[in-house]
């Protein structure tokens, strides 16, 4: 069975153009989410992905309104794969049905392991600068090990100055309030580098 999955960020956004593909496709059902890509709890896909069964395939606009990071969508179409379920987006050069789309699939994947390494080293990195300026790297009060893992990188790829608050909270997959709080905890200047990462 083709399942249909469409979101919009806002209400005053449109779902039109999104169904009428998805219908032309021939989804059965289709299921929907209002909500912003960032946000991690979407009661639709979670709707969808408890009732999909093994040789049903999910249809999608596009990739962005499925997965709300590279991370994220990696995972997904881990799950699906692993449930016997194919993926296909109609705007992206994906249909985890044929061989073609299975191997973007792996470079998505490669990209995402990838991703993960630079943020590890940049941890390392981070950490290794902080202790060289007298600062030990310890947790701050009422942060997990892997939130101060995930600060620490937050503040690395922040000092850069090469991405957006809002791509590095898509990056690291937690919400811009969270990035602004781990860099507060980072002791980071925010207001010496609205600048270069215009939101």
């Amino acid at each position: 069975m083709k399942i249909g999955y469409a979101r919009i960020s806002t209400k005053g956004q449109t779902f039109d153009l999104q169904i009428d593909a998805l219908e032309k496709e021939g989804c059965e059902k289709i299921f929907r989410d209002t909500v912003s890509g960032a946000k991690a709890q979407r009661k639709g896909l979670e709707d969808m992905l408890s009732q999909l069964r093994d040789g049903d395939v999910v249809i999608t606009w596009k990739l962005d309104r499925l997965g709300r990071s590279l991370k994220h969508l990696v995972e997904l179409i881990n799950e699906l794969t692993d449930r016997g379920i194919g993926l296909k987006s109609l705007n992206d050069p994906v249909d985890t049905t044929t061989p073609q789309g299975r191997l973007i699939t792996n470079v998505f994947a490669s990209i995402a392991e990838f991703e993960r390494e630079l943020i590890r080293e940049r941890t390392y990195a981070g950490l290794k600068a902080a202790r060289a300026r007298g600062r030990t790297g310890g947790r701050p009060k009422g942060l997990s090990k892997e939130a101060e893992n995930t600060a620490i990188a937050a503040e690395s790829l922040y000092r850069e100055g090469k991405l957006t608050a809002t791509q590095i909270a898509d990056r690291l997959s937690i919400a811009k309030s969270t990035l602004y709080k781990y860099l507060h905890y980072r002791n980071v200047d925010i207001g010496s580098y609205v600048k270069s990462t215009p939101d």
